[in-house]
């Protein structure tokens, strides 16, 4: 039995829309009894770290009130510790859209995801595609159908990734110009992935979307 533990929902995105999207794109998994889905909340993150899931899924910002002049960050050094710690001896990975946003730049976390969301313009239509170069090296590299490819109306993320420390298997086009969607690494001996779509339900719950989602936490827990 697989166990994943997932920490979802901040003030941009509701939880209940990215519980939908990720519990149908493991549908077929969830249904077949050999895998359990565990959510959790920041302040009790710590503590689930220490039950040892095979992969974690993070869809949160770091920013509890970001419209606030103020904004309450909530993960506190600890906490990002038992983040660092788990992955490091063996655990799984996954830092999903909003994962990647707000956390500081020169922080541990960002030197383990080794990429971070930068800004999105105004939502319009985003394609996203396998990258040409995402073939699958040994057991710690990840790789996706090189017919993924599929467009939808969202949030195109422009982030900062580490290239030359990470393997992109996703990349972004949009009207705004040309980014990255996904990349995945080891980190000790645990694995990364990380995955810039997506913000809307209706992405979510394509179909290419969902085959995507599967196949990155499959990766991470090695399943």
């Amino acid at each position: 039995m697989h166990k994943l533990l997932a920490v979802i929902g901040d003030y941009y995105h509701p939880e209940t829309d990215i519980a939908d999207g990720l519990e149908q794109s493991l549908a077929s998994w969830l249904n077949s009894g050999k895998v359990s889905l565990t959510y959790t909340t920041v302040d009790r993150l710590a503590k689930a770290l220490q039950d040892k899931p095979d992969a974690v899924i993070l869809f949160k910002d770091d920013k509890i009130n970001p419209a606030d002049e103020r904004p309450i960050h909530w993960l506190d050094a600890d906490t990002e510790q038992a983040m660092l710690q788990y992955v490091y001896e063996g655990g799984g990975w996954l830092s999903w859209h909003s994962g990647l946003a707000s956390y500081p730049e020169d922080g541990a976390y960002i030197s383990m995801t080794r990429g971070y969301f930068k800004y999105h313009p105004d939502q319009k239509l985003v394609r996203f595609t396998a990258a040409p170069s995402a073939t699958a090296d040994g057991s710690e590299h990840f790789a996706i159908d090189p017919a993924i490819s599929f467009e939808s109306k969202e949030e195109h993320y422009f982030v900062h990734c580490e290239e030359a420390s990470t393997n992109v298997f996703m990349r972004t086009s949009s009207e705004d110009g040309e980014s990255i969607g996904g990349w995945s690494h080891p980190y000790g001996k645990g694995r990364v992935c990380c995955l810039t779509p997506a913000h809307n339900l209706h992405t979510l719950i394509l179909p290419e979307m969902k085959q995507l989602l599967e196949a990155c936490v499959r990766w991470c827990a090695r399943a």
